[in-house]
């Protein structure tokens, strides 16, 4: 979270040769959202141009990056600017944090108050056309789970903000890709942005899951998860493209304690790496075999030890550990299962014959229907 702030080209660049080297192909990034913007009405210039410097390294090691707007929610934590702060919005779970202080105000809901609306259009267009034409710029992402921030109050305010912040986007680089990064809960429950609506508006769906927070999955561990998001993701968005962005694993080197954190729910436990290394790999099988565009994991590295006694990590312990390298720069058994993947041309998605009802019955009861539809996957279509 504090990269932005203590900028270090040269670690970026090594980092990013870490990741080519592995076999990626792309990296998914965040602009913290008070770095970027630390007033409504100004885009930070300096921020922007090591957003610039970031994808010119990105270029040299042959990457391509997927930035990130409004962050906005971030392993467990909501990292709000101080001036979009003062509204009633607030999800219990997550902590909000501004100016590196864990504060008790609630968020201004930005689908539904013009000023926080105006600002993040104002960040768009700018970030947009300070990359406009890079050749290192893949895709841009709409938030991260913003649903864990603010909810639009309905469907129509959803779509409208959808609509002014690809349109900002579009005007300073008409050839952009943008998508927004949906997760599990979008699909769980209604709440008046999910993949039909970013359809509308984005060149492509992504979506985000991990079985270790879904209480109706095999297990921690369940590979067969990840695959089916993708699939009911496209099924809901009318088919349109689906990049899974984001799965992973907590882990512990073999012989180190599996528990989680201490934080007001249930921690989820932490996996063997070698364990992780295996869901990995299987999980990467199961998207290609979805026909999905792509896959990425959750997240490069494990936070440094320093790090820990700050939010999220003094709570969230598992949050510290879904890197595939250590905090060392070791890399952990998944990386040589990525590394055996990558490059693995893309399949058609098959057909959806185990989704035995329509749309709207869904959307009736998506926390009942979407359990009872992967009950029904696992039956008829077990991979």
């Amino acid at each position: 979270m504090g990269w932005w702030q203590q900028f270090d080209r040269a670690e970026v660049d090594r980092d990013f040769a870490r990741i080519s080297a592995a076999g990626f192909d792309s990296v998914r990034m965040f602009l913290l959202w008070e770095d970027f913007q630390p007033e409504p009405g100004r885009a930070d210039p300096e921020m922007l141009r090591r957003l610039v410097e970031v994808a010119d390294g990105a270029a040299d090691a042959g990457l391509q990056i997927m930035p990130t707007l409004f962050t906005g929610h971030m392993s467990g934590v909501n990292w709000i600017p101080g001036w979009a702060l003062g509204g009633t919005e607030r999800d219990a779970r997550f902590r909000v944090v501004t100016g590196g202080r864990v504060v008790a105000d609630g968020l201004r809901n930005w689908y539904s108050d013009p000023g926080v609306t105006g600002a993040q259009t104002l960040l768009a267009g700018e970030a947009a056309a300070a990359l406009a034409g890079h050749d290192a710029l893949w895709a841009w992402d709409l938030g991260n789970e913003n649903s864990n921030c603010v909810r639009p109050p309905d469907r129509r305010s959803g779509v409208r903000w959808l609509e002014t912040m690809t349109g900002a986007i579009r005007a300073a680089d008409p050839r952009a890709l943008i998508t927004m990064g949906l997760h599990m809960e979008d699909l769980e429950q209604d709440r008046n942005l999910g993949p039909r609506e970013v359809a509308a508006s984005c060149d492509l769906l992504t979506m985000h899951g991990y079985p270790i927070y879904a209480d109706w999955a095999e297990g921690g561990t369940d590979a067969h998860l990840v695959p089916f998001l993708a699939r009911v993701t496209r099924w809901l968005a009318g088919g349109k493209d689906v990049l899974f962005s984001e799965f992973g694993l907590p882990t512990v080197r073999q012989g180190e304690r599996t528990g989680g954190g201490t934080g007001p729910d249930p921690a989820p436990p932490l996996v063997q790496e070698q364990e992780a290394a295996g869901y990995t790999s299987e999980v990467l099988t199961g998207l290609r075999e979805a026909g999905c565009t792509g896959a990425m994991l959750w997240c490069y590295a494990d936070y440094a030890p320093a790090a820990w006694d700050r939010p999220p990590l003094d709570l969230a312990v598992h949050e510290r550990s879904f890197g595939l390298w250590r905090a060392d720069g070791t890399p952990k058994p998944a990386v040589a299962a990525i590394a055996a993947a990558a490059g693995s041309p893309r399949r058609e998605p098959p057909a959806d014959d185990w989704i035995d009802i329509d749309q709207d019955t869904f959307w009736q009861a998506p926390g009942t229907q979407l359990p009872r539809l992967y009950r029904r996957y696992r039956s008829t279509d077990p991979g």
